[in-house]
């Protein structure tokens, strides 16, 4: 009998996949959490969106050399030894499903706009934990239908935010911006850097359909177009809507809201059509956070079936769905909503995104120094590759070298805790085919 399989992403539904998984809880979120910063973070997207191109160019260019499944675990595993490859996978994994979190919990702030009562950080984190387990169902029904949900969400999601990004430049307050300039508290030359592990939040997923690459049509042709589609993408969009909303709201009632985007629709169009925008965020969001769940699932499916992962993640069903690996995922995911419930939504969004991106980061590096391994001198644009993952890699290390203090004592204690796990899960000595030098 002949396993059937779910449809594969195309071209298209692949870029989308990688935009969604960036144009979600960052766009709709982001806005309060950088009023803490004030209108100088403009500067900090233009560096966040130099190094996300970047770095999407390394994941271009490796799913052209090796296009294995697991991303960046698989990359590491192979040109940097077991330990790498299974340390990678362990920070990477958590950086997902913790980070997914905050993506349900932006769902959260934007469904309490309409339902107050919802507020209350018990109800929140139940809310939150709902939207978490509706994505899990979609996702053992099919990734096409991530996929779909993905294409549509962010389609009709994003519409009355393109509306403010083009009509909002009407009642844009040069003396807004410019009183909300700086309000960190500190110089320039130490806001911008500051903040960029929340600005970086926004790229994060754009390793997306990478890490997916089973469930992508000819990955050789498909994944530079959707590495670097995607974030150009993602930038266009958080160039022209985020700007505006600091020259329309002051900073400092941009912090303290949880729903940003609905604070101005509700000033320039009134209450109706931010109740549209309410509506059309929380579709997105949602759909952000079920791609999400399904990296999360492939990063865990492709370690499993190495041996570098306990072996629940790696069981599939009849459809080629990890279903267990997926339910773990939900019930991880649910555990970390009321873990880091805080007194505002915004507080524990922050909490939860910080460590993401610092992680993410980490294997980042990795992987740009996979590509400098996979490239010999003598390749045809070797240099070229090298150069690129070089930059790559040190934007990254930069970024993390840049966020909290606290931040990095805890991400090098987590970092350290995979030392104990490691040899119990070594994975098979074998490691994926090395092609030096080979082209699409």
């Amino acid at each position: 009998m002949t396993r059937s399989h779910p449809r594969k992403l195309g071209p298209v539904l692949a870029t989308m996949f990688v935009t969604g998984n960036m144009v979600g809880s960052g766009l709709f979120l982001l806005p309060a959490t950088l009023g803490s910063i004030g209108g100088i973070s403009v500067f900090t997207w233009g560096l966040a969106t130099i190094g996300a191109l970047l770095i999407a160019g390394v994941f271009a260019r490796l799913g052209v050399l090796a296009p294995w499944a697991g991303g960046p675990y698989a990359y590491a595993r192979a040109t940097m030894g077991r330990y790498f490859g299974f340390q990678t996978n362990y920070i990477y994994w958590i950086s997902c499903w913790v980070g997914n979190v905050g993506i349900a919990l932006a769902v959260t702030g934007y469904l309490a706009e309409l339902f107050p009562a919802l507020k209350p950080s018990m109800l929140s984190a139940t809310t939150t934990s709902a939207v978490i387990w509706i994505m899990v169902g979609a996702n053992i029904a099919g990734p096409r239908i991530i996929g779909t949900i993905e294409a549509v969400a962010m389609l009709v999601g994003l519409a009355p935010v393109l509306a403010i990004g083009i009509f909002g430049w009407f009642y844009f307050d040069p003396d807004i911006f410019a009183a909300s300039w700086n309000v960190s508290g500190r110089s320039a030359f130490l806001a911008v850097p500051a903040s960029l592990v929340l600005v970086f939040w926004a790229f994060t997923g754009l390793e997306s359909a990478a890490v997916a690459v089973e469930v992508v049509e000819n990955p050789r042709r498909n994944l530079p177009i959707a590495a670097l589609g995607g974030v150009a993408l993602a930038a266009v969009i958080y160039a022209v809507s985020c700007t505006v909303l600091m020259g329309i709201v002051p900073a400092k009632d941009l912090a303290e809201s949880s729903a940003p985007f609905a604070l101005v629709a509700r000033q320039i169009f009134g209450p109706a059509v931010a109740t549209l925008l309410i509506l059309t965020t929380i579709l997105k969001a949602s759909g952000t956070h079920g791609g999400w769940t399904l990296v999360s699932a492939a990063t865990a499916k492709a370690a499993a079936e190495d041996g570098a992962f306990p072996r629940l993640f790696g069981i599939v069903n009849s459809r080629g769905i990890p279903v267990r690996s997926l339910l773990a995922h939900g019930v991880l995911m649910t555990a970390a909503a009321f873990a880091t419930i805080s007194p505002t939504i915004g507080q524990q969004f922050s909490k939860l995104i910080d460590v993401s991106v610092v992680f993410s980061l980490t294997s980042y590096v990795y992987s740009a120094i996979a590509l400098i391994r996979l490239r010999p001198m003598d390749a045809p644009g070797a240099v070229r590759d090298r150069v690129m993952a070089v930059l790559a890699g040190l934007f990254s290390i930069w970024v993390i070298a840049a966020s909290d203090a606290t931040l990095l004592l805890v991400g090098t204690a987590i970092l350290a805790s995979s030392i104990p796990l490691y040899p119990f899960y070594k994975g098979r000595r074998s490691i994926m085919p090395i092609v030096v030098g080979q082209e699409a």
